[in-house]
C-alpha cells in the first residue's frame, strides 16, 4: 500500500522539529486544505511552553489556505483551487479547536472534518493578503473586531489594551477605524521592551505604559468618561491586569476578558463572579448579540464583563476587508516571515525561552509560507 506524505511542524514537549506526515485522503464531508500563510499565536507559544494542555502535535489556527480535495457532498463552492479562510472555533462542538484539539495549518495538508464544513467554518475568500503575511494577521484582527462590536455599544471614550503580543497592537491600531477617531486609546505594555517597540511605529497608541512608569500611571491617565478594556493576555496575567484596570478606572467600565483564564479564576474585587464562566459564555460567535454581564465590584463600582472563545464568520469577513482596505496599517507588525524549516527552529527557541526576540529583533507576528509539497511517498506492507 502507498501512503502519500507531507511536510508538518510537529511538537513533542518543548522540541519542534519538520517531520513528515501521512496524507490523508477526504471522506464525505471533509475538505482537504493546502495551508498557504499560517500564524503563531499567543496560545500557540503556551503551548509550545506546556503552560496549555492542548493534544494537538501540529498547532496553528490563523491563516488561509487553497481546497485541495473534497469530499462527496461537499458545496462546489469549496471545490478544489478556492482560497479560504477557516474559523477555528465550533459553536456547538468543543471537539472542533483547530490547532488544539486537531492538527492545525503549520503543515503542508490539513483535513478538516465534516462537521466544521458542515458548520460553515470553511470559507471563500477573495481578498488576496498572501504576498506580505498579512493573512497571519485575519483571525486576530477577527478577535479585535468581536471586541469592538461590543465596546462601540458601550459608548466608550477612552480605550485600555493590556498587552504587547499581536492582539493587543491590533487593538490598537484598528480602534481608530472600527470605534472612530473620538476614542483615546491607552496601551499598558506588559514590558519595557515593548513599549520601546511601539515608540517607533507610526500607528501607536494616544498614551504609551510600561512597568517603569510605576502603579499610579495609568490612574492619572484615565479619565471620567467611559472606559473599555481588551485584557489581550497570557492566561497567567489575565487576571493581574483586570485588577489593575478594576483600580485604576473611577468611572463606568467595560471589559473583555479576550485572555485566557484559569478555570476557577476569580477577583476579590469582583465577589462572586466566575471569571471563567464570563468568558466561555460566549463561543463562536453565539449568542448575537454577545452576552454581557454585570457586576459589582467590592468598592460598590458597577462594571460590564464580557468574553469570548473564537469568533463568527463575519467577523473574519470584516477583518479581511479591514486588511485589504489599510495593509499598511497592519503591515509591520509581521516583523518575521519564515518557511516551515526556519519556523520550526524560531519556535523551538521561543519554546525554550521567554523572550520574544529572533536574530536581534523583536517578534509580534510570524507568517509562515507554506510552499506546496513535493510529492513523496511510502510503500507499507498491505
Amino acid at each position: 500500500m502507498t501512503v502519500s506524505q507531507h511536510r508538518a511542524i510537529v511538537r513533542t514537549g518543548t522540541r519542534v522539529r519538520v517531520e513528515p506526515r501521512p496524507t490523508p485522503r477526504p471522506a464525505a464531508g471533509e475538505v482537504l486544505l493546502a495551508p498557504q500563510t499560517a500564524g503563531l499565536c499567543g496560545t500557540d507559544l503556551q503551548m509550545l511552553r506546556g503552560l496549555r494542555g492542548d493534544p494537538a502535535p501540529v498547532i496553528g489556527h490563523e491563516g488561509t489556505a487553497l481546497v485541495v480535495a473534497a469530499g462527496p457532498g461537499v458545496d462546489p463552492a469549496l471545490g478544489p483551487g478556492t482560497r479560504v479562510v477557516v474559523n477555528p472555533t465550533h459553536p456547538d462542538d468543543p471537539s472542533f479547536l483547530l490547532g488544539h484539539h486537531l492538527d492545525g495549518l503549520l503543515q503542508e495538508r490539513t483535513l478538516i472534518p465534516a462537521s466544521a464544513v458542515r458548520a460553515g467554518l470553511v470559507m471563500p475568500l477573495p481578498e488576496p493578503l498572501e504576498p506580505d503575511g498579512l493573512a497571519a494577521l485575519l483571525e486576530p484582527l477577527a478577535t479585535v473586531r468581536y471586541a469592538f462590536s461590543v465596546l462601540e455599544r458601550a459608548g466608550i471614550r477612552t480605550l485600555l489594551v493590556f498587552g504587547d503580543g499581536t492582539v493587543g497592537h491590533l487593538a490598537v491600531r484598528a480602534a481608530g477605524r472600527m470605534l472612530g477617531p473620538g476614542v483615546r486609546t491607552v496601551h499598558v505594555h506588559h514590558t519595557d521592551a515593548g513599549r520601546t517597540w511601539s515608540e517607533g511605529r507610526a500607528h501607536r497608541a494616544d498614551v504609551l505604559l510600561s512597568p517603569a512608569d510605576g502603579p499610579d500611571a495609568l490612574s492619572s491617565v484615565v479619565g471620567d468618561e467611559p472606559v473599555g478594556v481588551v485584557l489581550a493576555t497570557p492566561r497567567d496575567a489575565t487576571l493581574r491586569c483586570l485588577e489593575t484596570a478594576l483600580r485604576a478606572v473611577p468611572g463606568e467600565l467595560t471589559v473583555d476578558l479576550l485572555g485566557g483564564l484559569p478555570s476557577d479564576a476569580r477577583s476579590p474585587l469582583l465577589p462572586g463572579v466566575e471569571l471563567a464562566a464570563v468568558r466561555a459564555a460566549n463561543c463562536g460567535g453565539r449568542p448575537s448579540p454577545a452576552r454581557v454581564d454585570h457586576a459589582v465590584t467590592d468598592a460598590g463600582a458597577r462594571v460590564r464583563l464580557f468574553g469570548h472563545r473564537g469568533v463568527a464568520d463575519h467577523h473574519l469577513r470584516d477583518a479581511a476587508a479591514e486588511l485589504a482596505a489599510a495593509p499598511e496599517r497592519y503591515r509591520d507588525l509581521v516583523t518575521h516571515v519564515a518557511d516551515l524549516d526556519e519556523a520550526a527552529r524560531i519556535m523551538h527557541h521561543l519554546a525554550l525561552h521567554r523572550d520574544r526576540t529572533w536574530q536581534g529583533h523583536r517578534l509580534i507576528k510570524l507568517a509562515v509560507h507554506i510552499t506546496p509539497p513535493t510529492p513523496t511517498s511510502t510503500t507499507q506492507p498491505t
